[in-house]
């Protein structure tokens, strides 16, 4: 076999492997070492003397030397505190009472939750468990359709994904060596699109179909202007002011994604402490659950950085690069190509594994399609949004079906999240047709 035959059955033994439930990470490493080996073996050498030992080391230095990457763990600490704060029901509550005029009231109200609080914490699964235990419940008893709350709730929790301050655009930004600082401008107004198309598509179903969304009884909506106020400026204010310093710092340059993380781990513990949530187990919980995640991210990024040169110098890389070459695709079609690819990646592997290793497999081809990387993160964290949404292994609807009444069918919230993943895909296309909703104010910003 020739070498680049040897780097192709290199990628497609570790995909079987993986999808027989082996480790990512270590699965990875034991790959990229063992056909390492051989790729850089020159005979007569002693065993540790191989140079793929010493590729090792450097990327774990690398990894753990990456300034960008010290954001991951900050931000993530913060959301785990954001999560444990005893804020997302005060915050429901007072949006709930402020859009007591706007039909589908609950539904809607659960969106903007879902939308800030997935801004504080980024975290699909504690998003989805938390307003399924609060919001889903709320809206079933109010009378609402069974599968258009059930949609609303695994929609919602999935745009802290897109929605800076996302972890997935740090990881995507180390991963390809663009600035997170555009990546998160960039972001901000295909978020706030989603998110309005994701509302306006409940307020048009409520104001077809009344029954699928009715109005709240008026002895709960019946609220003097001075509670409601007060309810807002004791659940709202406080975190739109946290993530309004986090995000305007990054977005302004006056810090940078690190030391604006840090900012928002420091004004999460002073947020927690506010609500009287800050305690010892607090803190432990939220450390380990931090350091757990972050250590994953890490152990990826090693993994993946040498597999990829070990893909690349047995020249499996070039392989991939002349048969999309080969296609004679037009840019469009190497985008459809690319964005069906990572859409079928979605079912059975999470984002992370998605960003780190199979996305640098189509990096060097988007200067040769002249496409902008920070154009095709954007497009990248748009489409694993519909992972999570999307059936057979639609993980949101499990993480809704594991805290809903036993009565919700799994396919009822299947059914449910399908039309929020439509207008994903129709988000998608909007951005393709009009490039500006992404290029425009990083460009603004910073050009």
């Amino acid at each position: 076999m020739t070498d680049p035959q040897i780097g192709m059955l290199m990628l497609g033994l570790f995909i079987f492997i993986i999808m027989l439930g082996f480790p990512i990470a270590f699965t990875l490493m034991a790959m990229a070492v063992g056909f390492g080996y051989y790729a850089y073996y020159i005979p007569g050498q002693e065993f540790f003397s191989n140079r793929v030992f010493t590729l090792l080391v450097q990327k774990a230095f690398e990894v753990m030397s990456s300034d960008v990457l010290v954001a991951v763990p900050l931000f993530l600490f913060m959301g785990y505190l954001v999560e444990r704060a005893s804020i997302l029901d005060r915050l429901f509550y007072s949006l709930q009472l402020s859009m007591k005029n706007v039909p589908g009231a609950l539904a809607v109200a659960t969106l903007v939750t879902c939308a800030m609080f997935a801004t504080a914490t980024g975290i699909v699964g504690a998003v989805v468990t938390l307003m399924g235990l609060l919001a889903f419940p709320a809206m079933l008893k109010a009378g609402y359709d069974v599968r258009l709350s059930a949609g609303v709730v695994c929609a919602g929790g999935c745009l802290g994904i897109l929605i800076p301050p996302s972890i997935l655009l740090i990881v995507y930004s180390a991963t390809a060596g663009v600035s997170a600082v555009k990546l998160y401008a960039a972001a901000f107004l295909p978020g706030l699109l989603l998110t309005v198309l994701y509302i306006g598509y409940v307020i048009i179903r409520a104001m077809i179909n009344p029954a699928l969304a009715p109005k709240l009884p008026k002895e709960q909506t019946d609220v003097p202007f001075g509670t409601v106020a007060w309810a807002l400026m004791t659940s709202f204010l406080p975190l739109a002011l946290l993530i309004s310093c986090v995000l305007g710092a990054i977005l302004f340059g006056l810090a940078t994604p690190s030391e604006a993380a840090g900012i928002g781990a420091f004004g999460s513990i002073i947020l927690a402490a506010a609500y009287r949530s800050l305690n010892f187990t607090m803190l432990r919980d939220s450390v380990y659950l931090t350091a757990r995640a972050s250590a994953m991210v890490c152990y990826l990024f090693i993994g993946s950085w040498v597999f990829a040169s070990v893909f690349a110098v047995l020249g499996g890389q070039t392989v991939v690069e002349q048969f999309f070459l080969s296609l004679n695709l037009s840019t469009t079609g190497f985008l459809l190509l690319t964005q069906f690819i990572i859409f079928l990646l979605g079912w059975p592997l999470e984002w992370t594994e998605i960003i780190i290793i199979f996305v640098p497999i189509f990096l060097p081809l988007l200067d040769d399609f002249k496409v902008d990387p920070i154009f095709f993160g954007i497009l990248v964290a748009l489409n694993t949004q519909t992972a999570f949404n999307t059936p057979p292994v639609a993980m949101a609807a499990f993480y809704l079906k594991g805290v809903a009444p036993a009565w919700v069918k799994l396919t009822d919230i299947f059914a449910g999240a399908l039309p929020f993943v439509f207008m994903v895909f129709m988000t998608m296309v909007i951005v393709y047709v009009f490039p500006g909703i992404v290029l425009w104010l990083p460009n603004y910003l910073y050009n």
